[in-house]
């Protein structure tokens, strides 16, 4: 290394990188300064400075090879950007899910473009690409680049070596090759490079897996400008599919690309974010991994896509459903089971829940998890959302097979002797098992669109067993979830708790939305739970759910607020709660799963339970409007 080259990369080093009019870099970058990229496989979080402070190489809930959004010393990250003071805007290229980051300099104007390559829909999973292509707009501008990735979420070492022009960081687990069209240089286990661009010139970085199958390449500038170009019309031709023409269309558009980024595609999987220990609480205990496959909030997804005209991701994840998702039958008993809440991306059962304690979490945050032992919970109501999805599926893609008839069948029949059962509930909460009132809506959800289904196609049923199951849970809600006292409908049954997945009864077509009990439990909702719009799940400490801390209100909630105004007449207070949550997004449209006190994006990010309520919400309001 050059002896310019070492003071710059010490200097750089001890503040931790330095931009935006000359400050130092903060050592965590706030969660919503940060856009997302992905090639439906894996993702990646780029920071409006232009560093990649997450990822996770090869699947979403891979080992992370970029961590310092958890761990700014032991996590790993590649740094890309002017050797200038600037100030940065981030956006999307339109209609895609490839992000530029524009620096604006005294000297020039400069931008780096990120993406992972995806020219098709194939199910292959080993191709693993990275591509970061940087490019002076303006002007002359001096370039910096620092890759320190750390394997293994920061815990594996690794060495470094440079063959041919490529540099290989190779760790017991894994090897990724780094192509760069200007000269690097190594500084121990990291990489550096320092190189200035004039008007019109451009260098390309390229990140690569590669082992015994995959042998390393070159990545060219025609080549990144190929795979720019195809993965652009790639996302391009996916988007135009959306038959949503409404008042909100890009910020609906960016939901649904969002929503596709968190897609599997080797196995139709969706994830519920792609990230682990985002806090929900700075400093707070509610740090969890979300890089797995939740039946609700994937069937949500199905759902919103199913909307908007998207039937591949449907048909993908009925798909999954038929090869992992099954009743569980115990060896001991011989009896048959609940469905398992979650499940890996690959459909494994086992996510065991670990802390890494070697890292310090999102600005202190600690403790830092991987794996979800929630796995291990009974929560009825997911067979709500996944018998909807499915209901809707049929109506709005394909006709269901006779084999997935079966399995219906099969569900609903143990839904019949078992829906009256105490769980935990769809919060997950950790406090013990309720008879929650939204668990017994979606059971009652489950079987009424499976009788629907029935007496669509046709298809052999037990209608007269499922219609007294159903017509029981329909009459256990109206006498033991409403209370007289708080004269609205609560938590769970003989309390006197609000909650806000209560908003779903009208939704789910339980109950009319103008029905005076549910109006009555509207307005308490508002007057308890609801804050400009933003709405809280619950209040922990009248219902303590077994974790310490306090959490933001909940951005899938404040959606479903909205349609339920939307749907109760109220519009006028529904699109000014719509345009509010709105303001609330980051800069480039993306939301995390809840927002602090002061508007900051909390939890893990981008979530999919919010980007699938926001593109209902604006569906169903836009509609109303007229």
């Amino acid at each position: 290394m050059t002896k310019e080259a070492k003071a710059i990369v010490g200097a750089m080093s001890a503040a931790g990188g330095s931009r935006g009019s000359g400050a130092a870099r903060p050592r965590h970058m706030p969660v919503a300064e940060h856009g997302l990229i992905g090639d439906l496989r894996s993702a990646a979080l780029v920071d409006s400075n232009g560093t990649i402070d997450w990822y996770c190489c090869g699947r979403f809930d891979a080992p992370s090879v970029f961590a310092s959004i958890l761990d700014a010393d032991r996590g790993g990250s590649f740094e890309l950007g002017p050797d200038a003071s600037t100030h940065t805007k981030q956006f999307y290229f339109p209609d895609t899910n490839v992000l530029i980051t524009r620096f604006f300099a005294d000297d020039g104007v400069g931008e780096v473009q990120d993406f992972m390559p995806v020219v098709d829909d194939s199910r292959e999973a080993d191709r693993h690409r990275l591509i970061r292509r940087v490019v002076c707009v303006r002007g002359a501008l001096p370039f910096r680049a620092r890759v320190a990735p750390r394997f293994e979420y920061g815990a594996q070492p690794h060495a470094v070596q440079v063959q041919h022009g490529q540099a290989f960081f190779e760790s017991p687990s894994l090897t990724l090759a780094l192509t760069s069209s200007v000269p690097i240089e190594v500084a121990g286990s990291d990489v550096w490079s320092l190189f200035k661009l004039h008007e019109g010139e451009s260098a390309v970085f390229a990140l690569d897996r590669v082992g015994a199958d995959v042998s390393p390449r070159f990545c060219p500038l025609s080549e990144a400008e190929e795979q720019f170009n195809a993965t652009v019309g790639y996302w391009r031709r996916w988007l135009s599919q959306s038959r949503y023409r409404g008042r909100w269309r890009e910020t609906v558009h960016r939901s649904a690309l969002t929503l596709k980024l968190l897609t599997y595609a080797p196995t139709g999987a969706i994830v519920a974010a792609p990230t682990t220990s985002l806090p929900e609480q700075l400093g707070g205990e509610r740090n969890w991994d979300y890089r797995y496959v939740w039946i609700r909030d994937a069937a949500f997804c199905v759902y919103a896509l199913l909307r908007l005209g998207f039937t591949h991701e449907a048909e993908a994840f009925m798909g999954f459903l038929s090869e992992h998702v099954c009743l569980r039958t115990t060896e001991e008993t011989g009896l048959t089971g609940p469905l398992q809440i979650m499940y890996g991306i690959d459909g494994r059962r086992e996510l065991p829940e670990r802390e890494l304690s070697h890292l310090g979490g999102h600005q202190g945050s600690a403790p830092v998890r991987v794996g979800n032992d929630a796995v291990h919970q009974l929560q009825l109501d997911i067979y709500g959302a996944l018998l909807d999805a499915i209901y809707l599926y049929d109506k709005w893609g394909q006709p269901i097979s006779s084999g997935h008839w079966d399995d219906v069948s099969v569900l609903v029949d143990w839904l019949c002797d078992h829906w009256d059962q105490p769980d935990e509930g769809i919060w997950e909460t950790r406090g013990g098992r309720k008879n929650f009132l939204y668990s017994r809506l979606m059971c009652w959800v489950a079987i009424e669109r499976a009788m629907r289904l029935a007496q669509h196609r046709g298809l052999p049923a037990d209608t007269l067993r499922w219609a007294r199951a159903r017509d029981a849970i329909y009459r256990r809600i109206m006498s033991r979830g409403w209370s007289a006292e708080r004269h609205a409908f609560v938590q769970y049954e003989d309390g006197q708790v609000l909650d806000a997945s209560l908003l779903m009864m009208p939704l789910s077509k339980f109950i009319s939305p103008t029905d005076p009990k549910w109006l009555a439990t509207l307005d308490a909702l508002g007057e308890d739970l609801v804050s400009d719009s933003l709405v809280y799940r619950y209040d922990p400490q009248a219902s303590p759910d077994g974790l310490r801390g306090e959490e933001g209100t909940f951005s899938i909630c404040s959606f479903w607020y909205v349609e339920a105004l939307t749907r109760a007449g109220r519009l006028d207070e529904a699109r000014l709660a719509f345009e509010k949550m709105l303001t609330y997004a980051n800069h480039l449209g993306l939301y995390a799963e809840e927002i602090g006190h002061t508007g900051e994006q909390r939890g893990n990010f981008p979530q999919a339970f919010t980007h699938l309520a926001l593109i209902s919400a604006a569906f169903n309001l836009d509609r109303r409007l007229g």
